[in-house]
């Protein structure tokens, strides 16, 4: 990974364009070849990004050029540099997940028809370059699904699977594949963004999935 922290200005040319003025930031470059623009704000959000597959040239002028295979752009113009370094971060072990987290992704795989009759197992924690995928399933058409599972589904949630999506459907093998966001609880902003994105939101019962009956009255 290298980090550079300059004071630029930074423009996308593509479907939109869009312009950053001159500031200081943060530029990541990682080893799957993504470049993001960060502030000292917006907690991991960046200011603006290019996903892999993509080039990064450095020009003269100190003008970096990222480009990916549909042409859009995005245009960094470095005017001073403040920090430029390098680090080998190596393969990283991926999010362990806590206890309910991780029985619940067990359980689901074992009843993966929770999600919808005619649902099959491809295999859980199944492995890409940026953290393995909680389940990869296919359902009763044969359309490959992803499902995310959470003890509580929030936003970021919603953003790590959406970035599963983007990579998964890269693979002619998988595509099209679409996602599931599963959780005890979503929160009413992360249904909104996932509706918004095409996926699917599930409330897992965890009791259920035990195989333990509940005592109250549910309405469905």
């Amino acid at each position: 990974m290298r980090l550079v922290i300059a004071r630029c200005s930074v423009d996308y040319a593509g479907r939109l364009t869009a312009h950053l003025p001159s500031a200081p930031r943060l530029i990541l470059v990682k080893a799957d070849g993504s470049v993001s623009i960060h502030a000292d704000d917006r907690a991991y959000k960046p200011l603006n990004w290019m996903s892999p597959p993509c080039s990064l040239k450095e020009g003269d002028g100190g003008v970096w050029t990222v480009e990916n295979k549909g042409g859009e752009k995005l245009i960094i113009t470095l005017e001073e540099v403040l920090h430029d370094s390098s680090h080998e971060l190596g393969v990283d072990p991926g999010l362990i997940k806590d206890g309910v987290e991780a029985h619940l992704q067990e359980l689901l795989a074992d009843r993966i028809e929770t999600l919808g009759e005619g649902y099959s197992l491809i295999r859980r924690e199944y492995p890409t370059a940026i953290g393995p995928v909680d389940i990869l399933c296919r359902d009763a058409d044969g359309q490959t699904v992803a499902v995310e599972i959470k003890r509580r589904g929030e936003i970021d949630g919603v953003e790590q699977l959406t970035r599963y999506l983007e990579l998964l459907n890269r693979d002619p093998h998988l595509a099209p594949v679409k996602g599931i966001f599963a959780a005890q609880e979503i929160k009413p902003q992360a249904r909104v963004l996932a509706t918004d994105r095409g996926i699917g939101c599930v409330v897992l019962d965890y009791d259920g999935l035990r195989g333990i009956e509940d005592d109250k009255l549910r309405l469905f």
